[in-house]
Order: structure tokens, then sequence, then C-alpha cells
């Protein structure tokens, strides 16, 4: 009898020890699966990505957001804001797997804010904080979250330079900014003066994957 092809949340559930450290759960892939179908529904209509099927969204979103975890600091609770987090990604993946992180996302266009309150409340987040406005605004808005954060992380938001300021302002002293990077042979920015910053390009031997990743902290 041929054997069953794998769905990719299965594929992705499969990952997810390789990733995190974590054991995957039937609640993982349950919560994953529901994540999914509201983004495939959503995406109708609302264009959250430019990834069309499952397989896409599940690699190309859910596990790439997975792929953040190594860098992140070990300390749980882990504070951690996600800026321009567009549909949720890297920020939900990494809550659903990690129960530890306090997550807080932040996102500019009204549209996406109103799915990511609709995840909020089908995945049964109830401990994640969504906020409406541009990243580097919204600590003026809400002067509660300057300075309060462990890590920020970021797939894609803004260049390094701009991002490096915006994160600053949600970072703890010694906070850690974690953002996708370019493709190898594209990393040409230099850190400003007072931030220790790097481009670090990450293994993940289980999977065959590398990628890089533009890491920098805040002075303590």
């Amino acid at each position: 009898m041929p054997r069953k092809e794998r769905s990719p949340v299965e594929e992705l559930l499969s990952a997810i020890p390789a990733l995190t450290g974590f054991p995957a759960s039937m609640e993982h892939g349950r919560v994953f699966s529901r994540y999914l179908e509201l983004m495939l529904l959503w995406n109708r209509t609302h264009d959250l990505t430019g990834l069309k099927t499952p397989a896409k969204i599940v690699k190309g979103l859910f596990q790439d957001a997975l792929l953040f975890f190594p860098l992140l600091p070990r300390q749980r609770p882990l504070r951690v804001a996600d800026i321009g987090t567009g549909a949720g990604i890297p920020g939900v993946p990494l809550r659903i797997v990690d129960a530890g992180l306090r997550l807080t996302l932040v996102e500019a266009r009204r549209k996406r804010v109103s799915f990511l309150a609709t995840v909020k409340r089908e995945l049964g987040l109830v401990d994640m904080d969504i906020i409406h406005g541009r990243a580097e605004a919204v600590v003026s808005e809400h002067p509660d979250l300057k300075g309060q954060f462990d890590a920020v992380v970021s797939r894609a938001a803004a260049p390094p330079p701009e991002l490096i300021g915006t994160a600053a302002l949600y970072l703890k002293p010694g906070g850690l900014l974690v953002a996708s990077g370019p493709p190898p042979g594209a990393k040409t920015m230099t850190a400003p003066a007072g931030m220790k910053a790097e481009w670090r390009e990450v293994p993940y031997p289980a999977l065959g994957l590398k990628r890089v990743f533009f890491v920098a902290t805040r002075p303590g």
C-alpha cells in the first residue's frame, strides 16, 4: 500500500524539535492548522502574503519564523516585540511553540491588525498583545513599552540601520534585535557607533538549511 503523503503541518511538526528543542504535540498541530486556515481565508481578500498554497505558507512563513528561535535569549519568561509583524510572522509561530514568550505585535496596517485580533481569539493566545501603529511612533503613544523588551524580532520590516534605531526604543539595556537578513554575499551594512551588531549565518543541519540574520545588542 502506498505511503500516505504528509500534510504541510505534519512536515512542520517534524521540524519543531530540530529548530526549537521543544517536542511537537497534537496541540501544536491543531493550532498551526487553524492559523493556516485563517491565513488562507483572509488572504483571498486582504493580500496578507504572496504565498498562496498551504505548503508554501507553512514552509515560507511558519517554518521560516521558527528559524529565529535559536538566536533568542534563553531566559523565560521572555518579553518579545515583533515590529512590522504583518500577518504575525515571526512572532505568532514562535509563541505557539514557546508559551514562555510574552509577545507584543506591532503593525501599521489596519486590515492586518484585524486579522491578528482574529488569530489571537481563534488560537487562544490570550496573553498576546496587538498594537496598531508605526513601530517608531508606537512608543510615543504607549510610553509604557519603551525599554521594556528582552528581544525584538522582525522579518524584512525595514533596512537594518533604520531597524536598529526603532528596535532600540523597545529594548532593555542589553536587549537583542534579531532580524532576517539578505542572501549571503549581500551583507554590506556596518553597525552604527556604540552598537554591537553582526550578520550571522546560522546552520540548521537537521533541515539542511542555512539562514542569515542581522543581530544587534542595545548597549547596557
